[in-house]
């Protein structure tokens, strides 16, 4: 069964919505860190996602896998997702303009395909690909002024942490595809459980957040961005994966500086210029290119597959 036009752009419309939840998380991040260390925030962010993502677990009446290769896979999913991403891209910032690390850290498209390329040829990666990753970077760049690469070459390992978060980012997208038969909540949980097991020891030696006394307004985007941009988000996430694929999925990256925009004109009435207005008409142009249909339409998945249990699988588009 293939997708109509219509079910297929609900699906670009998801991957809209994931866009939002992970472009609005750096205005509830900047809420909280103010007050929270980065690594106890982190996982905190993960465990109250883990927590979220279980009961949705149980309330879809799904089942965690019993086999110790799967849970194995969880934890490679989680470094790439979660724990090694998040942390190096912390550490990075630290060092990169925000202008510039916007640009490197959405260069997950261009890796990935030329991870494809190199090492899944039955992706069947093709130019239109490669000039649609392209393209949507090339809006990025617009989007936060292309002054914004005047800082390559200066603080260089914190830059090349960036792109490392970035080229984590993309190997997630490609090694998700591996829990095709699984449902997104226990995927998505897996993941934050082995993110939780790890992080929340390394906070407990490093920050003692026990002293720590943050405000109503810190816990309260904690909640929001573990919860919303971290749970849901991950949901929708490995959902993506199997309808529109890794190279799909990834393609969010672009869309989230566009949004970016957007909350600045809604919440603090910020007037973009004709240069990033143009940026995110060439992101999103980007997006399409991507995203574009090799056939007819893409794997059919039921709409409440994101809270339902999986259909089978069936043969997935990159």
């Amino acid at each position: 069964m293939i997708l109509s036009r219509t079910a297929f752009m609900g699906e670009l419309l998801l991957l809209g919505i994931l866009a939002l939840l992970w472009g609005s998380s750096y205005i509830f991040i900047k809420i909280a860190v103010g007050e929270i260390p980065p690594l106890t925030l982190i996982a905190l962010r993960v465990s109250i996602a883990a927590v979220f993502l279980t009961v949705i677990v149980y309330m879809q009446k799904q089942h965690f896998p019993r086999d110790a290769k799967i849970w194995a896979q969880f934890l490679l999913q989680a470094f790439f997702n979660s724990i090694g991403a998040w942390t190096i891209l912390a550490w990075g910032q630290q060092y990169v303009d925000s202008g510039l690390a916007s640009v490197l850290n959405s260069t997950s498209p261009v890796f990935l395909f030329f991870i494809s390329l190199l090492l899944v040829r039955h992706n069947q990666v093709n130019g239109l690909k490669l000039v649609g990753a392209l393209t949507g970077l090339a809006g990025v760049i617009l989007i936060v002024g292309p002054a914004a690469l005047n800082g390559l070459g200066q603080h260089l390992m914190g830059q090349l942490a960036v792109l490392t978060g970035a080229f984590l980012y993309a190997c997630g997208a490609l090694y998700g595809k591996k829990f095709a038969a699984l449902a997104p909540s226990v995927t998505a949980a897996g993941t934050m459980i082995w993110a939780t097991i790890w992080l929340i020891p390394l906070c407990l030696i490093n920050d003692h957040p026990w002293a720590l006394r943050p405000s109503f307004s810190a816990i309260g985007a904690i909640v929001i961005l573990s919860v919303f941009c971290t749970g849901v988000a991950l949901l929708l996430y490995f959902r993506l994966v199997k309808t529109l694929g890794p190279m799909g999925v990834a393609s969010q990256s672009y869309l989230r500086a566009g949004i970016g925009v957007f909350l600045g004109i809604f919440l603090l009435h910020e007037d973009p210029g004709p240069r990033t207005l143009l940026g995110i008409a060439i992101a999103l142009t980007g997006v399409i290119i991507l995203n574009w249909p090799k056939t007819t339409g893409i794997p059919a998945i039921r709409p409440s597959e994101i809270t339902s249990k999986p259909a089978a699988p069936t043969q997935k588009q990159d």
